[in-house]
């Protein structure tokens, strides 16, 4: 079992920057991809904002590139994305998922997400 557990969100101004962290915890795993997703109460699925792969490897949604910057420290099993120039259409709640590889399975863990409000 893991637990995985986001903090950072709140209220921000329009143009402004939060960084949201991430932290897995549980039994010996293998992180394989640790990703921020988002989603609205209007929306019926999460939304990429963008996702790290063991190595490194980052990908982004289109709308958050260059604004946005994901990162991950391997050794304390955390994520973060840091939030710059946010505009009101970043309002969301930002959830945290990770791929724990246990040898022959693999299974995603989401945290309760954390709550961004930018005002405009």
């Amino acid at each position: 079992q893991v637990l995985v557990r986001e903090s950072g969100g709140g209220l921000v101004q329009t143009g402004g920057s939060l960084r949201l962290s991430c932290v897995a915890s549980g039994s010996p795993f293998i992180i394989e991809t640790m990703g921020w997703y988002r989603h609205t109460p209007g929306q019926v699925q999460r939304e990429l904002v963008a996702t790290v792969g063991r190595g490194g490897t980052t990908n982004y949604a289109d709308s958050m590139k260059g604004r946005f910057v994901v990162s991950r420290d391997n050794a304390k099993n955390t994520l973060y994305l840091q939030m710059n120039n946010m505009k009101p259409e970043d309002t969301a709640v930002y959830s945290c998922s990770v791929r724990a590889n246990y040898g022959s399975t693999f299974i995603d863990y989401w945290g309760q997400g954390t709550q961004v409000t930018v005002s405009s």
